[in-house]
């Protein structure tokens, strides 16, 4: 059974960090590209990074940029996004993506809340 499983979410203040963590099962993690999305209340969910297969490219949302890096460790079948400067606009819960065997792949997600 192809698994996505996100962890690391929580209330930050503004201007701190979180790294997010999503461990996948049931695929050869390594020859796949993976994503990050994230959705806030009231809004359309977005893209806020990506990773190909074996870490030769990174995509970014501009809103992010600078800020957020995303990385996979394939020894390990997970890929982590972390986020620095966090800022209140960043609160949304977030969640991992693969598209896997033809079929589109998505973990529970996990909430990030940037607040003082």
């Amino acid at each position: 059974q192809v698994q996505l499983v996100e962890s690391g979410g929580g209330l930050v203040q503004p201007g701190g960090s979180l790294r997010l963590s999503c461990v996948a099962s049931g695929f050869t993690f390594s020859n796949y590209a993976m994503s990050w999305y994230r959705q806030a209340p009231g809004k359309e969910r977005e893209l806020v990074a990506q990773i190909t297969s074996h870490r030769v490219a990174q995509n970014y949302a501009d809103s992010v940029k600078g800020r957020f890096t995303i990385s996979r460790d394939n020894a390990v079948n997970t890929v982590y996004l972390q986020m620095n400067s966090l800022k209140p606009e960043d609160t949304a819960v977030y969640s991992c993506f693969a598209f896997v065997y033809s079929q589109r792949v998505w973990g529970q997600g996990t909430q990030v809340t940037v607040s003082s």
